[in-house]
């Protein structure tokens, strides 16, 4: 969990970063920005914004991440870190496609997470330029003036560092998609965190890959909905996982070797071969949840929704065999309407 609604920007910076490969120009802002009162609530507005809309993951530098090392290095002294995360970033326009745009590097103060208040960096982003009026007044009209600037409403990238007590975590976002290796792969150079987030989110991927992929096939879709309800239900009930409760409460006997030989095979792919005993992030059970389909497709052109995270599939819903018309049905109870 971060919490960004305190926290504070100082000794900003703004910097121009052009495409290196067509030998545009890096432009270096020796002086500080002055952020006033009037501008303050304005900018934390645009450079926080997108990280309170988007999923909360934290990752972590890669092991040989340049990025890394600059701010190691230059970790007392914020006027040398600012100039050499603007070179950096100018390094890694090598590609006809990335764009040209302004750099905003801060220190931040005061930034909440479970672990307590941490200090960190904000590095942010804005390419994208938009066209807007201005008007001005003149003895007989308005006359409309056309320029162009940056959306408040839309940050292009961004990355919050936080040092905290085990070491760099970092928030990222990326708004565009024309150059997805360019923020996140050469500049950040990032890798996931293996933290209660991650564990959380992997293994119930792996259990709706499970669903999808043995308990679907072998019983049907209603049967899936279920078993995944079921998984998100029992997630939902608890702060620590443990697989071999898992299995008895929400697997029937019969899947369970079926579960093992699963995890055994694709466990790898979800990175969680050796996870058995974790902590569970409720918000990431809860974000996951908010992506998961509760709806039956059937071919005629029908669909039957399911209220997710319900038992409703099981309690009041069945699948049948209609020997007239040789097609399944499916049979709703309910009391009325609404």
């Amino acid at each position: 969990m971060i919490n960004l609604y305190n926290t504070e920007i100082e000794s900003l910076h703004i910097h121009k970063v052009g495409n290196k490969s067509r030998k545009e120009e890096l432009f270096l802002s020796q002086d500080p920005y002055n952020v006033d009162d009037e501008i303050r609530p304005i900018l934390k507005e645009f450079f926080f914004k997108p990280f309170r809309e988007k999923e909360e993951q934290f990752f972590r530098f890669s092991e040989d991440a340049a990025l890394s090392s600059i701010l190691n290095i230059n970790h007392a002294d914020f006027s040398d870190v600012h100039i050499d995360i603007a070179r950096h970033l100018y390094n890694q326009g090598n590609h006809p496609h990335i764009k040209a745009g302004e750099v905003y590097i801060c220190q931040l103060k005061n930034i909440i997470t479970d672990e307590g208040s941490f200090d960190g960096i904000g590095i942010f982003k804005s390419e994208i330029r938009y066209d807007f009026l201005e008007f001005s007044k003149n003895e007989s009209r308005l006359d409309l003036i056309l320029k162009q600037g940056v959306s408040l409403d839309k940050l292009d990238k961004g990355a919050i560092i936080i040092q905290g007590k085990t070491g760099y975590k970092v928030l990222y976002i990326d708004s565009n998609k024309y150059d997805s290796k360019y923020w996140l792969d050469n500049f950040l150079q990032l890798e996931e965190m293996e933290d209660s987030n991650f564990q959380t989110k992997k293994y119930l991927q792996f259990c709706e890959g499970f669903g999808k992929e043995v308990v679907k096939a072998a019983e049907g879709k209603q049967a899936e909905m279920e078993f995944v309800n079921d998984t998100y239900n029992h997630f939902a009930s608890r702060d620590e996982f443990n697989e071999p409760e898992y299995m008895n409460e929400v697997l029937n006997e019969e899947l369970h070797n079926e579960f093992s030989n699963y995890k055994k095979d694709q466990g790898p792919k979800y990175s969680i071969e050796d996870l058995t005993d974790f902590e569970i992030s409720n918000e990431t059970v809860n974000d996951c949840m908010k992506k998961v389909k509760g709806e039956i497709v059937l071919d005629t052109g029908i669909s039957i929704k399911v209220a997710k995270g319900s038992n409703a599939a099981s309690k009041y819903l069945e699948k049948g065999w209609d020997e007239d018309k040789q097609m399944y049905y499916y049979l709703s109870y309910f009391n009325k309407e609404v």
